[in-house]
């Protein structure tokens, strides 16, 4: 475990105390020294755990000393030197909500290659970006302009992001820009997005290489029920080589939000990458 000392900034705090696999609300947290704190390593490797007054998400800010969208920042003095650290809001961000709801495996991680489809502003990105760190790539692509304004904008302060300002339903008009990746995460909230995904593993995504897509049901099929819906979607993604191994609903940060795990034509047992 790492000691600390608070450091506080603006904006969002975070999550706080959750449920199976979160980050539990601390009890007599208060005591002499109420400004210390811990920040200390979370299971997903590039992912940390604020224990304060409140815990919380937190990821290694790449770019201290700046926020993205107006998250509280804590800066920590491990072995004599200063870390900064972002909290990471799960109701504003599927994949911190999929983390705190106790998800088994993200896939994402120190010098992963990350295809992120939906970026919007770069929220989540910009967190994805931390985890990752410089050695790794997230290449996020986002159609609407306005989002991909602010998305350009967040990755002129953050090298490992590749802003791809395009529709995730068309790939090859951006086959050029992008390499091959480790993993796909989805969030585009369209009633074709398994096919999106698909069309995108295809594309760029290894054999062996995982992908995360964010289910929202009444974008589907407002009829029918959720469970439903996420059946139907986990169907679709099988036909498509891409093998669902964990499914996760979002409750209480996303009603009728699912998130799906899975493995695009896995190796066979015993091959490496």
């Amino acid at each position: 475990m790492k000691s600390a000392s608070s450091s506080r900034g603006g904006g969002d705090r975070g999550g706080s105390g959750q449920r199976r696999g979160g980050v539990a609300r601390s009890k007599n947290r208060r005591r002499k020294g109420a400004n210390a704190v811990t920040v200390e390593p979370h299971r997903h490797e590039g992912v940390f755990i604020y224990r304060g007054a409140e815990d919380a998400l937190v990821t290694l800010n790449m770019v201290p000393g700046h926020s993205v969208y107006g998250e509280r920042r804590i800066t920590v003095t491990e072995g004599g030197v200063k870390q900064e650290y972002r909290t990471w809001n799960p109701f504003r961000s599927k994949l911190a909500a999929a983390i705190l709801g106790g998800v088994d495996q993200i896939h994402i991680k120190p010098k992963s290659k990350v295809l992120y489809l939906g970026a919007a502003s770069g929220t989540t990105v910009s967190h994805v970006s931390d985890i990752i760190g410089p050695d790794g790539l997230v290449y996020a692509v986002e159609f609407s302009h306005r989002a991909g304004r602010d998305l350009v904008n967040v990755a002129k302060q953050r090298t490992n992001i590749i802003p791809v300002l395009e529709d995730a339903r068309h790939p090859l008009k951006y086959r050029m820009l992008i390499g091959m990746v480790d993993v796909i995460f989805a969030d585009v909230a369209q009633p074709d997005q398994s096919r999106i995904v698909a069309l995108n593993a295809h594309t760029f995504l290894r054999n062996g290489g995982h992908f995360l897509i964010s289910i929202k049901a009444n974008c589907i099929d407002s009829t029918a029920s959720a469970e439903a819906v996420f059946a139907s979607e986990v169907r679709k993604l099988q036909q498509e080589n891409l093998k669902p191994q964990e499914q996760l609903t979002l409750e209480p940060y996303e009603r009728d939000h699912a998130v799906v795990v899975g493995v695009y034509r896995p190796l066979p047992k015993g091959s490496s990458k």
